[in-house]
């Protein structure tokens, strides 16, 4: 979709989620995007998981590692997916997109025994 265009170089996008209060959170997450579709790998109980299921609406955009916006916001759509071969297919592209530095996280996280769940975004229009 063109509103993804502006993500093909970028490194983060800026995650906003929504309390059920309406007040919007903002988080700098790594992704890898296929076609029309970005997916992020997060803690699965992790705050943006819990908001995302209870409001799937978010808001997102290419910026810095600390935050800072590098572009437009846009609407998007996400939820939780549970299949396996998303959750594989996901993670080889995260690999292939962070290596070094995305194999040391993976490994710290398996030694402490976090578990992961993978988010699928898309554009809404």
């Amino acid at each position: 979709m063109a509103s993804f265009d502006q993500l093909t170089q970028q490194q983060y996008i800026n995650l906003e989620t929504f309390r059920k209060s309406g007040i919007g959170v903002r988080t700098p997450v790594w992704f890898v995007q296929d076609g029309d579709i970005l997916y992020v790998r997060t803690v699965a109980n992790s705050g943006k998981v819990k908001r995302i299921r209870n409001n799937g609406q978010v808001n997102i955009a290419p910026c810095k590692a600390d935050g800072a916006l590098l572009g437009d916001w846009f609407p998007a759509a996400a939820r939780q997916v549970t299949d396996a071969d998303t959750d594989r297919k996901s993670d080889r592209l995260l690999d292939k997109k962070y290596g070094l530095m995305k194999k040391m996280f993976a490994l710290t996280s398996r030694l402490q025994g976090r578990k992961y769940v993978v988010l699928e975004i898309k554009a809404r229009e």
